[in-house]
């Protein structure tokens, strides 16, 4: 009989998947876990309800805890992530009409975001009116991301486009408007895009951050340290729900499940694109994306310190925060390893021996490498671009 209660907020994307299976195959009520799970529509309303105390534990963007921990939230609560929900999962979408123009710039139809880059850049310079990007919320990995790309690209944000916040779900509807031009968000609201004829997928988060984390649990620091107990049970839970969505054979029904009402309410095949990173980038036009959307593998749900340094810098370079060895140190605690090793380790499981990894040349598409014992000086040259 299940005896401990927790209820978690979510948003409809794919990577709520880990979440809604330790719910649906029984993996939380395996750890004596009675998982409630609540669909929210905005980033802003998930974390002011961990805040108040609404949902114990949420699905979290990524940067989130850390800006509520540096500061940069409405309410004062210290949030911490004690597990990552899973790599990847994110493409950047532009109009149809959009993807018109950088073709005739001289972008190949692939996802690779040097090109999309260059000929994105070689739009713009044509002039015209001035473009308009939408991303999740300014505290996002999406927001980070698509910055990184444009900046890598030579397209300064804020000088040379403008980038609006929008909920995922909006997003297509808004491409399909014309209120925007293009969007960066998880999946499957880049394949309804698509599939609606009003996107096309110009690039994937897997081809400029190779590997990267998106989203995580994110829990007060409160809870967490008034329910360890509950808190190491929902790990477990969930990082047995990682290795059944890791399985193959596993993604059809995983995709039915995610599809039903209580959760995305949508065509499971739309979810299967991202799950099986088999891509269609336009109407009629596939392509297979190994690692786009990974839940297990390569420590898909282990915390890296490094993973929370960088969006610190992020945060750095487009003056969100100052950067001093306090914040560094605000954001490095922000990203909870210790509290994921000491849940997972009856599994018996390989995991990291150490909180930081060095991110080499060929993880970001633009060939820059991340060290974090080389914050001041990537902080440094990355404040130079522009």
């Amino acid at each position: 009989m299940t005896e401990l209660r927790i209820t978690a907020g979510f948003l409809p994307l794919l990577d709520s998947l880990l979440l809604v299976i330790a719910r649906e195959k029984g993996l939380a009520a395996a750890q004596g876990i009675d998982l409630a799970l609540v669909r929210e529509t905005s980033w802003a309303n998930i974390r002011d309800r961990v805040s108040v105390g609404h949902f114990d534990v949420a699905h979290m963007l990524g940067p989130m805890p850390i800006a509520a921990n540096l500061g940069l939230s409405p309410l004062a609560v210290p949030i911490i992530a004690p597990m990552t929900l899973g790599l990847g999962g994110n493409a950047i979408t532009v109009s149809t009409g959009l993807w018109r123009r950088m073709l005739a710039a001289g972008v190949p139809a692939s996802i690779e975001p040097g090109p999309a880059g260059a000929a994105l850049r070689a739009v713009i310079s044509a002039g015209g009116a001035r473009l308009r990007f939408a991303v999740t919320h300014p505290h996002s990995g999406h927001n980070y991301e698509l910055r990184y790309w444009l900046a890598a690209a030579g397209i300064a944000p804020d000088r040379d486009v403008d980038i609006a916040i929008l909920p995922p779900p909006l997003m297509a509807d808004a491409l399909a408007a014309g209120t925007i031009d293009g969007y960066c968000v998880g999946e499957p609201w880049n394949s309804v895009g698509v599939a609606s004829g009003a996107g096309r997928i110009a690039t994937v988060k897997s081809r400029i951050w190779a590997l990267s984390p998106d989203k995580v649990l994110g829990a007060s620091e409160r809870w967490a340290e008034q329910n360890p107990e509950a808190l190491a049970a929902l790990l477990r839970a969930l990082f047995a729900a990682s290795a059944w969505c890791g399985d193959v054979a596993n993604h059809a029904e995983a995709a039915a499940i995610l599809g039903g009402p209580s959760y995305l309410s949508m065509s499971s095949d739309l979810i299967l694109r991202g799950l099986s990173g088999r891509l269609d980038l336009a109407r009629g036009e596939a392509v297979r994306v190994p690692d786009f959307y990974e839940p297990h593998d390569h420590s898909a749900t282990f915390p890296w310190i490094t993973h929370a340094l960088w969006y610190y810098s992020q945060m750095v370079r487009w003056g969100d925060v100052p950067h001093s060895p306090r914040n560094a140190d605000l954001a490095a605690a922000s990203y909870r390893p210790d509290l994921y090793r000491a849940a997972i380790a009856p599994f018996g499981a390989s995991l990291p021996t150490s909180n930081l990894k060095g991110l080499d040349a060929g993880i970001f598409f633009d060939g820059r490498p991340f060290h974090p014992d080389q914050l001041d000086l990537y902080i440094k040259g990355q404040q130079a671009d522009f």
